[in-house]
């Protein structure tokens, strides 16, 4: 597997719009194992109060903390019982009148765990941030997670319009994340390589592509205005032009990957656009 495609996606199979039962895709992630393109996920997507029920050891996880940063211990010590390395801590700040002092909570709860020796210095812990404009609030917490040396987490989509963030608003994330030398993963709707309109709910995703070129772009010359004309471009030709001039491998510093609840899809994407060969 190309680094630039090795571990970037995790395996979010059990969130919508998949929604596939927990032992369902535990199944699926360990027979990919066997597969050429195993390598393409780095882990399991689940929610800390799904540890228990992997039933299988050996699995990583990427937990997703729900009850905040009060639950971390919990989630980890459910996973070290059941023999589950932790290959990532994701945790949304839902105080949204104090985003800084939310994501202050969160890193005394990570140092305390990694203090402990419960949770290793090198596993990643990104932090969601709302998906709403970059407002003094929310970079005052972007500012919190850069200083402890954590990761940001950006949702770009979900199961209604709403949830779909403009191009601009990406890009804004993009430049507040790269100004802060801090990096991020996306999750919801990225599915796809290149930007599109959903036939059946007519939302328009994101691509994954998009994404990963923007960040090159937006880590080389391009501003926020050009960050979000490359996010919204929906013809593959000039976004594979832009690709083929890029190092995507060192974008990837940046932007680690995505959740998605298909692995299939955008491994087919991938060799279609000739950016993956098959052995």
């Amino acid at each position: 597997m190309p680094a630039t495609w090795s571990g970037f996606f995790d395996d979010a199979a059990v969130f919508p719009p998949g929604n596939a039962a927990l032992p369902d895709a535990v199944a699926a992630f360990t027979a990919r194992r066997d597969e050429w393109y195993a390598d393409l996920a780095a882990s399991l997507v689940v929610t800390d109060q799904q540890v228990p029920d992997v039933g299988a050891p050996n699995v990583p996880l990427s937990i997703v903390v729900t009850a905040g940063a009060g639950a971390v211990p919990g989630a980890l010590r459910l996973a070290g019982r059941a023999g589950n390395p932790v290959a990532g801590l994701e945790i949304a700040l839902r105080d949204l009148d104090d985003l800084a002092g939310n994501a202050r909570r969160v890193v005394a709860a990570v140092d305390a765990a990694r203090g402990e020796g419960a949770l290793d210095d090198e596993t990643p812990v990104f932090v969601e941030l709302p998906s709403a404009d970059v407002t003094y609030g929310w970079e005052a917490a972007a500012d919190e997670v850069a200083a402890a040396e954590l990761r940001l987490k950006f949702r770009t989509g979900g199961v209604e319009a709403h949830l779909f963030p403009t191009a601009g608003q990406v890009a804004a994330w993009i430049d507040a994340a790269l100004d802060r030398e801090l990096s991020f993963k996306c999750t919801a709707g990225l599915h796809h390589a290149v930007r599109h309109e959903d036939p059946q709910t007519g939302f328009v995703h994101h691509g994954f592509l998009n994404l990963l070129v923007a960040t090159a772009e937006a880590d080389a010359v391009l501003d926020e205005e050009g960050v979000a004309e490359v996010l919204e471009l929906r013809d593959e030709a000039p976004l594979l032009d832009l690709a083929r001039g890029l190092d995507l491998g060192k974008a990837r510093r940046w932007f680690t990957g995505v959740g998605s609840c298909s692995i299939l899809e955008p491994l087919a994407d991938l060799i279609d656009l000739g950016l993956l060969e098959t052995p």
